[in-house]
């Protein structure tokens, strides 16, 4: 099992707004870079825009951020796309054998390991931003560049 998707969508999103600035980024245009259809980008979008990450206005194509870059954390584009609730990053299996000794102990030994794994994760993502992504673009873009 993985993180869900979205997550990378969101970032992906939230980067391509600050490439085409000056442009119209539109969920059709999203789409074509993510390379998935303008349904999924309009769903993630509207969980970007209620979390006060991107603006868009109805009728009008296109959005942008309603935050400077380096405001806008990872942690943020995880919550804003509901990547897993509070405490559930790891599932616990259900219903272990009671009369087994791991059975009877399991989830209460690996719960706490678990929360303190899904905390370490989101401190991480807490302090890296989307400048951080989208400068990582540009200088893998320049190496690109500078290869041809």
């Amino acid at each position: 099992m993985s993180i869900s998707s979205r997550f990378a969508v969101g970032i992906h999103i939230l980067s391509l707004i600050e490439f085409n600035k000056d442009g119209v980024s539109s969920s059709e245009f999203l789409a074509g870079s993510v390379n998935t259809n303008p349904a999924v980008i309009r769903k993630i979008m509207g969980m970007l825009k209620n979390a006060e990450l991107i603006n868009v206005r109805p009728g009008i194509a296109g959005a942008e951020l309603a935050k400077e870059l380096s405001e806008i954390t990872l942690l943020d584009v995880y919550k804003a796309v509901n990547v897993v609730q509070d405490k559930e990053l790891f599932s616990v299996h259900d219903n272990p054998n009671p009369a087994c000794p791991v059975g009877r102990n399991i989830q209460d030994t690996i719960v706490p390991l678990f929360s303190a794994a899904q905390l370490a994760l989101e401190k991480s993502l807490a302090h890296v931003s989307i400048a951080d992504v989208v400068n990582g673009i540009m200088e893998k873009e320049q190496l690109n560049n500078t290869k041809k």
